[in-house]
């Protein structure tokens, strides 16, 4: 039988004659079970007495298992699986096939009427009852012509009239690829102002890693593009000698990358994954002369693809749509251009004498910021003023200038001042996530009606120096447009801000719903903390998931067994739509069934991502990942569909799936 694993209680005996004593009468002396030891070891054990001298009735006893070196090759014919335990004992696990759930089985026994295979004629019709793909309905799978469907799945395209068993049947429904959770096509009007989109949006696109000393690079300002981000921010500061410009996290010990190199490579895969438009946020630290070099610098490098207003105050942004592959840039104004005779904003105007209480040690860190970068703006002025005058100064800023489309800023004096809505003019304001949650306790209505029209930016608060993230949810409540976060990083609002920009196909632009852009007869806006009635409920099936055992090494969740997966899923929304729920816990098994259903109540769906995630119980330490994803509620497609999953960075697992059903019930 191979090799043995041995243990005498008296005698170590030779391999052979262990051999010779089981081959004697292997069966009468196997263990069934022993005092002690769990039940359902995985393996085989035996005990007996061997003749040593018969004539004067000497026997030795022994005791031995089963090596998994012995029974390797038997164990992969058969589907097992060896796991060492205490030492010298060896588990083993029979692998489960995957089985199509039970219901997939019904609906394949109803579809195919009582028959072994379906026809493509069959299959549209499953399709249109059971998924909601009704012709010219959805998109992916629901989109392809059935007949095409079953020779994709069945590989016999030489086949006339090809047929679908209940094997293909599964595999179909178990692909991600042919049958995925939400529609990849954008399908949202894309012709409204851009204050009317959430915009993918990131902060510090720049850097590598934390916020205090990783390196600046044009590497992750790639990775963003490559996924969807719209909104690159890039922070300028003058180089050592100022005479060039960088990017860079200043006053930290970020090393910094050339302004150039990160405009290039925007250039190159601005639009690798989507053709809606690329917003560039510039922080400017700049002195005049420098603002005029990076004019010409973002004018030569991009050419034809940057957008350049057409008056210095817009009334409402352009469209998505009509702005295609164009670059934007958005920036506050230069200061002395503001300053001249050529323009003139209230912005200028400060009122220290309200918000005070409410915005505290914020206005004070807020002041001491603009202060200082007065100041350092002042010196550079000084040093370069010897041949500039400021007409000289407003004709180089009025280029620099020509290139903005969004004008930004941050608030000043009273907060309700700065949400003030300007009939005549759009803009950009910036709120940290700190000043954004204050705003939205004492002026949330404030809020709404501004980002109806204008654009609100929220961005990390300075503290995040890991680079971690806030939850997205309350700023995209109140309309906030650009909801800022740094992409660099992993966990779970990172998890939700990628779920959510998966809408609309992944183009990095989700339509906001109506209720954030009207509002009523007396100027009334939406209430996110007003209760609301439900309008729908979410019905949630898990059935089972795959793929751990191709994706993930034997001994990765647990050295002793197979892991024992739940998943928790949750809905991620308004404060009256949060909750969470999880499934039972199946031991032992790389291929879980769970089915287990829930129900989520949901009164703003428009808002609401279903969170999911994989987890590996383990009883002495904290539960091991198994992947994850995020979905937006509204985009998901009803019917029996294979969810991919995701790790902990955002990276799609080759194999790990879930199998799920979705359905609304509308109230």
């Amino acid at each position: 039988m191979g090799g043995i694993t041995l243990l005498l209680l008296w005698l170590l005996l030779p391999v052979g004659v262990m051999r010779c004593a089981l081959s004697a009468d292997r069966e009468s002396d196997r263990v069934a079970e022993l005092l002690g030891q769990p039940a359902n070891v995985g393996f085989a054990q035996y005990a007996g007495y061997v003749a040593v001298d018969a004539a004067h009735g000497r026997a030795l006893f022994y005791w031995l298992v089963e090596a998994a070196a012995a029974a390797a090759e038997a164990e992969e014919e058969e589907g097992m699986g060896s796991y060492k335990y205490c030492m010298c004992f060896t588990r083993k696990f029979r692998w489960s096939e995957t089985q199509p759930p039970p219901e997939v089985r019904a609906a394949f026994a109803a579809y195919a009427e009582g028959g072994a295979a379906m026809s493509a004629a069959q299959l549209r019709r499953f399709l249109g009852e059971v998924q909601g793909e009704g012709a010219g309905a959805g998109a992916g799978a629901g989109d392809a012509d059935a007949e095409w469907i079953v020779r994709r799945v069945c590989g016999r395209a030489h086949l006339a009239k090809p047929l679908m068993t209940l094997e293909d049947f599964y595999a179909y429904l178990f692909s991600d690829k042919l049958n995925p959770p939400i529609r990849s096509q954008v399908h949202q009007d894309m012709n409204a102002p851009l204050s009317h989109y959430f915009i993918y949006t990131g902060h510090n696109s720049y850097l590598t890693g934390n916020q205090l000393s990783s390196e600046c690079s044009n590497v992750p300002i790639i990775k963003a593009l490559q996924r969807g981000v719209r909104v690159i921010e890039l922070d300028m500061w003058p180089n050592s000698t100022k005479d060039n410009v960088d990017i860079l996290h200043g006053r930290t010990l970020t090393t910094p990358v050339e302004i150039i190199k990160c405009l290039r490579s925007i250039k190159e895969y601005a639009f690798c994954a989507s053709p809606y438009p690329v917003i560039i946020t510039l922080e400017d630290h700049l002195t005049p002369a420098l603002q005029a070099k990076v004019a010409e610098m973002i004018a030569q490098t991009f050419g034809d693809m940057l957008y350049c207003p057409q008056t210095q105050s817009m009334k409402e942004f352009p469209s998505p749509e009509a702005l295609k592959y164009r670059i934007i840039i958005s920036t506050k104004p230069p200061k002395e251009f503001l300053e001249s005779k050529a323009y003139k904003s209230d912005d200028r105007k400060e009122n220290n004498s309200s918000d005070e209480e409410d915005w505290g040690k914020e206005i004070a860190y807020r002041a001491i910021a603009e202060n200082e970068e007065d100041s350092l703006n002042h010196e550079q002025d000084e040093e370069d003023s010897g041949d500039d005058d400021s007409s000289h100064n407003i004709r180089q800023n009025s280029e620099y200038r020509r290139l903005i489309t969004i004008q930004a800023g941050k608030p000043k004096g009273r907060l309700r001042d700065s949400l003030k809505v300007d009939p005549d003019r759009v803009k950009r304001l910036s709120l940290s996530e700190q000043k954004l949650e204050k705003a939205a306790a004492s002026h949330s209505a404030d809020l709404v009606r501004f980002t109806q029209k204008n654009i609100l930016r929220v961005y990390p608060k300075g503290t995040r120096v890991t680079s971690s993230n806030y939850r997205p949810l309350v700023a995209w409540m109140h309309g906030a447009q650009m909801v800022a976060f740094n992409m660099q990083g992993y966990g779970r609002s990172l998890w939700l801000m990628k779920g959510f920009y998966k809408a609309n196909g992944g183009c990095g632009y989700v339509k906001k719903p109506d209720f954030l852009l009207t509002s009523g007869p007396n100027g009334e806006v939406f209430d996110p903390k007003a209760t609301m009635p439900v309008k729908t409920t979410l019905k949630v099936k898990v059935y089972m998931g795959d793929g751990w055992r191709t994706d993930f090494s034997q001994t990765h969740f647990d050295t002793y067994s197979p892991p024992d997966f739940y998943t928790r899923v949750g809905i991620a929304g308004v404060p009256a739509d949060t909750r969470r729920n999880k499934t039972r816990i199946i031991e032992d098994e790389w291929v879980p069934v769970w089915n287990d259903e829930f129900r989520f109540p949901l009164t703003v769906p428009e808002l609401a991502l279903l969170w999911i995630e994989v987890r590996e119980y383990d009883m002495s330490e904290k539960d091991d990942f198994g992947g994850q994803t995020c979905l937006p509620v509204l985009e998901l497609r009803p019917g029996i569909r294979a969810v991919p999953l995701y790790d902990r960075k955002g990276r799609k697992y080759k194999s790990v799936r879930l199998l799920m059903r979705f359905e609304f019930v509308p109230h």
